[in-house]
């Protein structure tokens, strides 16, 4: 770590104007090519793998980068050029710090040496070891919600819970701003999506009204997150399972941000709200906080688990979490309930107050309320490109998000915090996020 310190201290780069704001580098967006005409289906990818490598070709680009060792509080990273930044590493889902933790690998190498490698089947069929079982206990403990079923990616718990319950006569009524695995289950179940303002639950409220009035018959399924990845930021979780009561509908959360990561106990939102165990529908994903891929759906009633075992595809149809993940999950989990995973909770509660209040002494916006997620707004698109490659350069490794994800010109970086981050390096951090955006407005002509 202290050799890529001196690294970053080193890497501040000049400010040559080798960018300029009407460069094709810094027009456009992956959206244009989402909704381009014509028959040729080729030509649109060939359209788009264009301006991507023209993009790639002046440093803007910053996608598709691959990680040189374990996901640290410092790392190396390879772009799509060949060109390797090495720095602070703000860009990893690694929030308890937990990937390279003595308890951690050594369940993974005792599940390999019993079960090898691969779990060879579906959870409809074979797939499952016997721990699974016990996975899934512990998980129910932790969420206060006994019956939880677990799938290949977090990804497919979300796009797999709504797809497997919600028919095509069936109601969503879904929060604009959630994750791109509910909006496509909920696309892929019904015709009949209903998005609401983002976290307004009165806006809620008016359209379960409208959509029962309409429709007594058929169902309805409440989908929102625990802590927005874009935003950071909740919705009232008690008012809208409330809600979803008073009109017959279900109501689903998404805690793959805050469960294990926030919380005197590692409940996330539901228990910072004082909603553990009071909701109808919980899924998350288990590569935020417990170092694995995967995910899971929780509820309390067997039935619910059962049913989506056979009519969630993505379960069905999938292979099952190998040995190995499911030891690497069970022993994350273990950490998280202890007195361990409180102290890592309460390092990174104090990294993510550190760079909350390093960026905003520095003039930079900042969203959302306290969590892993830290969203920094950089602006316009243009902008937020240029400054993304000077903050690789300086030795900042940090995600750029843009439009579509995000609306346009409403550029921002998610950095993302972990428990091995100190104030310090916080503190740098915040430091080249202001040196980057300075050197990218000179060189767009954006100077203030």
């Amino acid at each position: 770590m202290d050799e890529l310190l001196d690294r970053v201290a080193d890497a501040t780069p000049e400010v040559t104007a080798t960018t300029t704001n009407d460069g094709a580098e810094l027009q456009g967006s992956s959206f244009d090519y989402l909704t381009r005409p014509g028959t040729d289906l080729a030509a649109k990818a060939q359209a788009f793998h264009a301006w991507a490598q023209t993009r790639v070709t002046h440093g803007v680009f910053p996608y598709a980068k691959r990680l040189g060792g374990r996901p640290g509080a410092t790392a190396e990273l390879t772009m799509l050029d060949g060109q390797r930044h090495a720095g602070l590493n703000f860009s990893s889902q690694e929030y308890l710090s937990l990937a390279r933790h003595p308890a951690v690998c050594a369940a993974a190498q005792a599940a390999m040496e019993r079960y090898g490698v691969h779990s060879a089947g579906s959870t409809a069929l074979a797939g499952n070891v016997e721990e699974t079982t016990a996975l899934e206990a512990e998980l129910g403990e932790l969420l206060r919600m006994p019956e939880v079923l677990l799938f290949p990616t977090g990804w497919a718990a979300g796009f797999g819970a709504i797809k497997g319950l919600v028919r095509e006569t069936d109601h969503v009524i879904i929060d604009q701003l959630a994750h791109n695995c509910l909006h496509e289950g909920a696309r892929a179940a019904t015709p009949n999506v209903h998005l609401h303002r983002h976290l307004d639950a009165d806006h809620v409220e008016r359209l379960l009204k409208r959509v029962r009035q309409r429709d007594p018959r058929n169902g309805i399924l409440v989908v929102t997150e625990g802590c927005f990845s874009m935003d950071a930021d909740s919705p009232d979780i008690a008012r809208l399972q409330a809600l979803a009561r008073e009109h017959g509908a279900l109501l689903m959360v998404d805690v793959a941000h805050d469960l294990g990561s926030l919380g005197a106990g590692g409940g996330g939102q539901l228990e910072l709200q004082g909603q553990l165990g009071q909701v109808d529908l919980v899924m998350g994903s288990f590569s935020k906080t417990f170092a694995s891929n995967g995910g899971f759906v929780a509820s309390h009633d067997p039935a619910i688990k059962e049913y989506l075992r056979f009519y969630a595809a993505p379960n069905t149809f999938s292979n099952a979490l190998s040995p190995v993940q499911v030891a690497i999950i069970r022993a994350c989990v273990a950490i998280v309930r202890s007195a361990e995973g409180a102290a890592r909770r309460g390092r990174l509660m104090q990294a993510i107050l550190a760079l909350r209040g390093a960026l905003t002494e520095q003039g930079i916006t900042v969203l959302g309320h306290p969590s892993p997620i830290v969203p920094v707004m950089l602006g316009h698109d243009a902008l937020a490109r240029v400054a993304s490659r000077e903050m690789g350069q300086a030795g900042l490794l940090a995600n750029l998000v843009e439009y579509p994800a995000v609306s346009l010109n409403s550029a921002r970086l998610r950095m993302q915090v972990m428990a091995d981050h100190t104030p310090a390096l916080c503190q740098t951090a915040a430091r080249i996020v202001a040196d980057a955006l300075q050197r990218a407005r000179v060189l767009t002509g954006e100077v203030h």
